[in-house]
């Protein structure tokens, strides 16, 4: 198990949300953050520490992105025309391991990434394994004939931890996923309030 996927268990914790809205959620636990001073009274953020905090919530709920690779999806949204803030959402959602996730193909985005790179996922027709993939409006994310009857993909189509957005129009019986449109932000289903507004902010005070 390599570091990132470990940290999933202490993202929770660290911001003190339950970004994915888990059931297995330490946060349902423990309602305080990891670590021996965990539960000390926190005090009141600064205005840049509420956009860090933005930042790295947004960042963490799509894998834990790094932090070269979240900037660079910034930048990007920042160089087309419109909302940099809505825009930012649209290509974070328009990656690969977050459509596979979206499909509820995976329980977890971060099992997402791990199942495109072993190969079980196809994009039209062809195998990728490159879970930050950039997908375009129409394309179709299908999970490899050798993989449909695979447990973990059984058990999160039967999950009823979530449901999926109607950007992505998901066939459980082929196991295939299309997206139709990078969506507003307001129709992503985030279990927590995101703020892509105050990491804008964030990168533009650099």
């Amino acid at each position: 198990m390599t570091k990132r996927i470990e940290s999933k268990y202490k993202i929770d914790r660290r911001l003190g949300e339950n970004i994915w809205g888990r059931a297995k959620s330490p946060l349902n636990k423990r309602e305080y953050g990891p670590g021996q001073h965990g539960q000390r009274r926190k005090g009141k953020l600064s205005d840049f520490g509420v956009q860090l905090r933005a930042k790295q919530k947004l960042k963490g709920y799509y894998g834990n992105i790094s932090e070269k690779a979240f900037h660079g999806i910034y930048k990007e949204a920042q160089r087309l025309r419109g909302d940099t803030s809505a825009l930012l959402i649209g290509l974070l959602e328009r990656r690969l391991d977050a459509v596979v996730y979206r499909a509820k193909f995976v329980p977890t985005v971060f099992a997402a990434r791990q199942f495109i790179n072993h190969g079980h996922i196809l994009v039209n027709g062809k195998k990728v394994n490159i879970g930050s993939m950039r997908l375009k409006d129409g394309d179709v994310v299908e999970v490899r004939e050798k993989s449909k009857q695979s447990g973990i993909v059984l058990e999160a189509i039967a999950s009823g931890e979530r449901d999926t957005p109607d950007y992505i129009d998901v066939d459980h019986t082929k196991m295939t996923a299309k997206l139709l449109r990078a969506p507003a932000p307001a129709d992503v289903p985030y279990p927590v309030q995101m703020e892509p507004n105050l990491v804008v902010e964030f990168y533009s005070r650099s």
